[in-house]
């Protein structure tokens, strides 16, 4: 089985050496060759085009950063789907809105191929050793073909209905987190006056009730940064965060749906991206919040 991937960005490069490290033979492409060559140097294949990719491989998963690039990868003129495709499967693993996956399905069905949407929920550590969650929306018979190489991925795949079912649970999987950067970075104005070891109170609240997993997850990280000991390390940017807030924003315009946690969470960050954080990690948010945004 060739398998074939757009996007080596962090989490498509953390997918192609999980699968390069389960023994699956990968062909990579990516906008900018130089982000792939270290997979290259690892003993992946290098497609000059996505139309080479999807010529040369029986499965194409595809990691993009945005609906726009998903159009241009899939539908540009050396796009995926100018290549000769037929009896190909396409899986898509982006976070994008709900209706770009129904949208590009049609497309790639009708070129006589297959597709299906798996976003995922986790980062790079996750991805890496095969234990990020699927989210998938498309038919069960795709699935059935995808399952072999979701399954060297995910811990868990969730099939909760067609296709833009997969992005909408995405977007809802990562609204909480969202918004607890923002409460989290506002609890800590609190406890900034008592002066307490960063990894301390970290630790604290990864231990209530109000602590959710990723403080458990990423808490070495989080006090790093706020103790400035941190090595600029970035797993998921704020432009990224912001990305997805307006996703989450526009889907529930589209249901009638107000979410107005997420609105005021999304103009902070709007304003820490407006103070050049948009390249920043999430952890500098707390960061930043500390040092004068958090306060009157």
């Amino acid at each position: 089985m060739r398998i074939g991937l757009a996007g080596a960005g962090k989490m498509g490069s953390a997918m192609a050496r999980r699968l390069m490290s389960s023994g699956q033979q990968v062909t990579v492409w990516n906008r900018t060759a130089a982000r792939a060559q270290g997979l290259i140097d690892e003993g992946a294949a290098w497609a000059s085009t996505p139309a080479e990719l999807a010529a040369s491989c029986d499965i194409v998963l595809t990691m993009l950063i945005d609906d726009a690039a998903l159009d241009e990868v899939y539908l540009g003129t050396d796009g995926l789907l100018s290549a000769p495709v037929a009896g190909r499967l396409f899986i898509d693993m982006s976070t994008v809105a709900p209706a770009q996956p129904q949208k590009i399905g049609a497309r790639v069905r009708a070129a006589g191929a297959r597709f299906l949407e798996c976003p995922v929920g986790g980062s790079v550590g996750p991805a890496r050793e095969g234990r990020l969650l699927g989210f998938v929306g498309g038919g069960e018979e795709d699935l059935a073909l995808a399952r072999p190489v979701l399954e060297l991925l995910c811990r868990r795949i969730e099939h909760v209905g067609p296709l833009g079912a997969g992005a909408t649970m995405k977007l809802a999987i990562n609204l909480p987190l969202m918004v607890y950067w923002q409460t989290f970075s506002e609890a800590l104005s609190l406890v900034q006056p008592l002066g307490l070891d960063p990894a301390r109170v970290v630790d604290i609240l990864a231990d209530t009730s109000g602590g959710p997993n990723m403080l458990k997850v990423r808490g070495a990280a989080i006090a790093q940064a706020l103790a400035g000991t941190g090595n600029g390390a970035v797993s998921v940017d704020v432009a990224t965060m912001r990305k997805d807030m307006r996703a989450m924003l526009a889907q529930a315009a589209e249901l009638h749906a107000r979410l107005p946690l997420t609105e005021l969470a999304l103009r902070t960050f709007e304003q820490a991206s407006a103070q050049g954080l948009d390249a920043a990690d999430c952890t500098q948010l707390p960061v930043w919040w500390l040092k004068g945004a958090g306060k009157t």
